[in-house]
């Protein structure tokens, strides 16, 4: 496309509203409506159209007795749009394979639908293959502990609707596991799903706080003994799961 398309197919009023946004910064985090013309070089009519819109948006607020303009934490909504529209499982490809090589044990991205976990990313252990998973495998929530990470920091009322009609297990033994893992912020099973299996667990949280997802290595008992598993698997899968948060615009 040409610069004159490319003139063509600007629209002048949406440039002209991400220039005043883009005015505000750690240095300038409120400003007149004087300052504000003088910056984009235009008189004071120019820019009061475009402030008014945007504030009615919801992305500018105006002290009542300075008359300044701030912005509002709405704002970050289109931060956080872009980041959620990445793709998790690449974000996290490089930093499961690390995992991986660092415990000897398969690393696993995954996310919960209805009482399954849904696996969206994974870095296996070639010798272990008993226990690796291939994305898009679907098992259930309530026996791994990347599934109880999930269920821990879903809401109560979503929980219910998820296993309270469900007759063949009992729904207050999983209430108490699951404020258990809540408390402690990440879940271990040891030959729960699997025999001679274990693993660690721990949540993914997005901008909201809500859980995006989970994280968890898994291996053999024979290799991930018991003191492995609590020593360096919990802290290591801990520790990956809360950079991950961090680029979906988590923070505590």
């Amino acid at each position: 496309m040409n610069v004159v398309e490319t003139e063509k197919y600007t629209v002048n009023s949406l440039v002209r509203g991400l220039e005043i946004l883009k005015l505000f910064n750690e240095e300038t985090p409120t400003l007149s409506l004087l300052e504000i013309s003088k910056s984009l070089g235009v008189s004071r009519t120019v820019p009061y159209r475009f402030l008014h819109t945007l504030q009615s948006m919801g992305y500018l607020d105006q002290d009542e007795s300075t008359k300044r303009y701030s912005l509002t934490p709405k704002v970050l909504e289109l931060g956080f749009a872009y980041l959620n529209s990445l793709n998790l499982p690449k974000i996290a490809q490089p930093y499961m394979e690390k995992l991986r090589d660092e415990l000897d044990t398969s690393c696993h991205l995954s996310i919960l639908d209805g009482q399954e976990v849904v696996y969206i990313g994974t870095a296996p252990v070639r010798h272990v293959s008993v226990i690796n998973v291939n994305i898009g495998t679907r098992l259930p929530a309530q026996s791994l502990a990347n599934g109880r990470v999930l269920l821990a920091f879903q809401p109560q009322e979503r929980l219910e609707e998820k296993f309270i009609a469900n007759q063949t297990m009992n729904f207050s033994s999983l209430q108490k596991e699951l404020e258990k893992v809540r408390k402690q912020g990440y879940a271990i099973s040891e030959g729960d799903f699997l025999p001679g299996v274990r693993s660690a667990a721990a949540p993914i949280f997005d901008h909201t706080g809500s859980v995006k997802a989970a994280l968890n290595v898994v291996a053999t008992e024979l290799l991930l003994p018991e003191k492995l598993l609590i020593e360096k698997a919990v802290p290591k899968v801990i520790e990956v799961a809360a950079k991950l948060s961090e680029h979906l615009g988590y923070k505590k």
